[in-house]
């Protein structure tokens, strides 16, 4: 470490702190550490006294709590937002006091000299006086900047972690729990970047099953957010305490990492082909970390959750550093553990095995569901849940299952999350539980374990009959750093998000979408709502229908403004429209409602169009009297040109009228449009292609209906040629009329190869629900990467034709220079 100088503000982590208050939470757990001999990057602390002073000089402390008077009235998201953004602006434009300016380059001059650099690359992390404090779990609600490099930068990230103080979630965690806003102090840690081969984090206590004996280390390659932004599901271990040998081993497909890069950033890669099943520790490193986390919790005297990185700079088993810790707030203030099963169950054999995310044992029929309109259709109470992954979209089907199975996931996924917090048995990370399992049958889950038993295994059940649950674990995986990565990729094709349920756009807003490509609007109509538009207009109350369904979409798009929001106006089938009160008056009852009375026909027709015209009035006050421009609309289930004409006519007779600045779309999902969309390009400004109406229509296969499906797959699968030709035609030929074309069907969730074909085809954005936003930005930004390189070689090779032998020279000269 530097040679410890006289600062006013600055204090070393290796520097005996006359008063550990002034570092935060994270300085003050940091520089313990660092006292006891723990291996910690070398760093130092802005002080909390150099918040105050810059709070003070400047007058800022009564200018924001006035700011939060002012706005936050009801405690509502939109106002928490409001007020960070007001503050945000207010601290990051303001000067730093000069002497506090100085001290902060001495210290960082300092450090850089220390490793023999001029700009040494640094972390700077917040440390919040209420921060990693024992039973306070505030991780993650102010910000950390990895790779900082130069002082400039230095001072900029520093004001804009002071800003982090007032960020909405921790205005709205004060709140909660009752802490005075003029009490925040703030301090920042600043700390050499460790160059990270491999990262993870370590709990000295079994998160899921509370085991005081056990340490959980999860790890992979790159940067730690890899972990922690569920790009991967990582390496598991878990150490016994008692004798330091591994009890248990995982490990999983890491297909990506997250990596500095040139330019002092940080991004996300595809893993290099040798390591994507290679452990990303060693048996050696294992242990030397359990080792670390042992003598922790020992010396400490609780259990801690600890993120850790190996220095691919430096040799084993000096090359471990701990990153940051903080208690585990959980299970070591008394949580209960797991009940250990009794049976024998050495003669059965397992079908699969993953992670035991939330510990318990459930018996049922298993429903495999790749998406929630699958859950919606196919799970009753009791189910095993079985799906690739798990989003807020899929609490409702997973608070009714038995069980949840992912094939994806690790121990802080949102599957494991959300189990936990249910106290519902869950099994994550099994890889592929849904090729696996088959649909209907009955299995055994033993998520105690991380087992799934063919049949039922009742001996499991009697084993734990009179055991309490686990208790609920609460946990967040929300990581702006991971964010802003995924936010700072840029791709010609648009990554759109569907949403169905407003209030959820509060917890995806920062998610790296450019607009809402589909807005179903039914769940607004079932559950704000619940009234036939018919019936409302009927009894004279169908202010409550345009005003709920207002309220709806402008939550929507206030949130996410000025990206645009396309609304699918209602697409419910008559035995849906059914369900609501009063429409067993209204609706008739058909024999195949799939292929019947909705979408357009049904908004056209004599005896429904003026309950359309409510839903048209609701869009016309989000824009007009609500003004905001950012409200598209969308027609589903288009059969012909003229409704469309017709469609559109009633839109401009109600004040809409197509615009600019206002965009009409229609759903492409009925082979009409495939055959003509040059006549249906007449009303519209773009298509958005519904792949799973069109695939069953396609292939004339009924998509409720498994019979087909059950004896060959293929029958309903996006990805038949004569599928795909229906895609690429509406693509091909809305191009040609100068329409956009999108798609907002499953198909690119389930199937990146599907992407691929979209993007070689030239769709103008893909829309995908919120858990594939991450994955298809990153799928795009690579296909888009090998399509450029493939037209530049094929470029190359046309204007400069090479002999075989001097091209393998050239390439092996730039690759191995000599």
């Amino acid at each position: 470490m530097p040679d410890v100088g006289k600062y006013k503000f600055i204090s070393w982590l290796n520097e005996e702190t006359r008063d550990p208050s002034i570092l935060g939470g994270k300085g003050a757990n940091l520089n313990k550490l660092m006292t006891m001999g723990v291996p910690v990057p070398p760093g130092f602390v802005i002080t909390t006294e150099a918040f105050d002073h810059f709070m003070n000089v400047n007058g800022l402390r009564n200018r924001i709590l006035g700011i939060i008077n002012d706005i936050i009235n009801e405690g509502k998201p939109e106002e928490y937002e409001i007020a960070e953004q007001k503050i945000k602006e207010l601290l990051i434009n303001t000067e730093i006091p000069r002497e506090l300016h100085e001290e902060i380059a001495r210290a960082y001059e300092e450090l850089s000299k220390y490793f023999g650099v001029n700009a040494i690359a640094v972390a700077i992390r917040s440390s919040a006086t209420a921060e990693d404090l024992k039973n306070a779990s505030f991780a993650g609600q102010q910000d950390t900047y990895l790779n900082v490099r130069g002082i400039e930068n230095v001072i900029k990230y520093v004001k804009h972690v002071w800003a982090s103080t007032y960020n909405a979630r921790a205005l709205a965690y004060r709140d909660e729990k009752g802490i005075p806003h003029d009490t925040a102090r703030m301090a920042v840690v600043i700390q050499k970047l460790v160059n990270s081969r491999t990262a993870g984090v370590m709990f000295t206590i079994n998160p899921v099953t509370g085991d005081g004996d056990d340490v959980v280390i999860e790890a992979s390659w790159g940067l730690g957010e890899a972990i922690v932004g569920g790009i991967v599901t990582p390496d598991r271990w878990v150490v016994s305490k008692n004798n330091l040998t591994i009890k248990d081993r995982v490990i999983s497909r890491k297909n990506y990492m997250v990596i500095r890069d040139e330019n002092g950033l940080t991004k996300v890669v595809d893993a290099p082909r040798e390591l994507i099943d290679k452990p990303s520790l060693n048996d050696e490193e294992v242990i030397a970390l359990a080792k670390i986390g042992v003598e922790l919790e020992k010396n400490l005297g609780y259990s801690l959750d600890i993120e850790w990185a190996v220095d691919s700079d430096s040799r084993s088993p000096s090359n471990i550093y701990i990153l940051q810790m903080r208690p585990e707030t959980v299970h070591s203030s008394g949580g209960t553990k797991a009940v250990e099963a009794n049976t024998d169950l050495s003669a059965r054999e397992a079908v699969i095995k993953g992670v035991a995310a939330s510990p318990g044992v459930a018996i049922g029929r298993v429903k495999v569901c790749l998406s929630t309109d699958d859950a919606r259709r196919k799970i009753s109470k009791g189910d095993i849940l079985v799906t690739k992954m798990t989003n807020p979209d899929w609490v409702p089907y997973m608070k009714i299952a038995s069980a949840i199975i992912t094939d994806e996931g690790g121990m802080t996924s949102h599957a494991a999350i959300v189990s936990r917090e249910l106290g519902i048995p869950a099994i994550v990370g099994t890889g592929n539980a849904t090729a696996v399992l088959r649909d209907g049958e009955v299995y055994t889950v033993d998520a105690n374990h991380g087992i799934v038993y063919e049949g039922e295994v009742r001996e499991l059940i009697n084993d734990i009959k009179n055991a309490e649950k686990a208790q609920a674990v609460t946990a967040s995986t929300t990581n702006e750093i991971i964010l802003h990565i995924y936010r700072s990729i840029r791709t010609a094709t648009g990554v759109y998000m569907n949403l169905g349920i407003p209030e959820k756009i509060d917890e995806y807003r920062e998610l790296p979408f450019d607009g809402i490509g589909l807005m179903r609007i039914e769940f607004v109509l079932s559950s704000y709502i619940g009234d036939h538009p018919l019936y409302l207009l009927n009894i004279g109350n169908e202010e409550k229908f345009v005003s709920k369904l207002a309220e709806g979409v402008a939550h929507v798009a206030r949130s996410i403004y000025p990206r645009p929001v396309i609304v699918r106006f209602s697409d419910f089938k008559s035995n849906e429209y059914r369900q609501l009160t009063g429409g067993e008056k209204f609706e008739p009852e058909e024999r195949n409602p799939m292929l019947g009375w909705r979408g357009v026909s049904r908004y056209i027709s004599r005896e429904y169009e003026k309950a359309f015209r409510l839903e048209v009035r609701a869009i016309r006050m989000v824009r007009e009297e609500m003004k905001l421009s950012n409200v598209h609309v969308m027609a589903p289930f288009v059969r012909t040109p003229w409704e469309l004409e017709k469609f559109v006519e009633i839109l401009t007779d109600e004040g809409l009228e197509r615009s600019r600045d206002f965009r009409v779309y229609a759903m492409a999902e009925i082979p009409s449009i495939a055959l003509l969309v040059e006549d249906f390009a007449k009303y519209v400004d773009g298509f958005s292609i519904g792949s799973n109406d069109l695939t069953q229509l396609v292939m004339g296969v009924d998509r409720d209906n498994d019979i087909l499906v059950r004896q060959n797959p293929r029958y309903f699968d996006e990805r038949e040629p004569t599928v795909l030709k229906a895609m690429y035609e509406i693509i091909r030929r809305a191009h040609l009329m100068r329409k956009s074309v999108g798609i907002c069907g499953q198909a690119p969730s389930v199937y990146p190869e599907i992407t691929e074909f979209l993007v070689r085809a030239g769709v103008d954005y893909v829309s995908v629900n919120p858990d594939s936003v991450i994955t298809t930005r990153l799928l795009i930004d690579s296909i888009e990467r090998k399509i450029i390189l493939e037209e530049l070689r094929e470029l190359r090779s046309k204007l400069i034709p090479m002999d075989p032998d001097v091209e393998f020279r050239e390439i092996l000269g730039r690759v191995f220079k000599a």
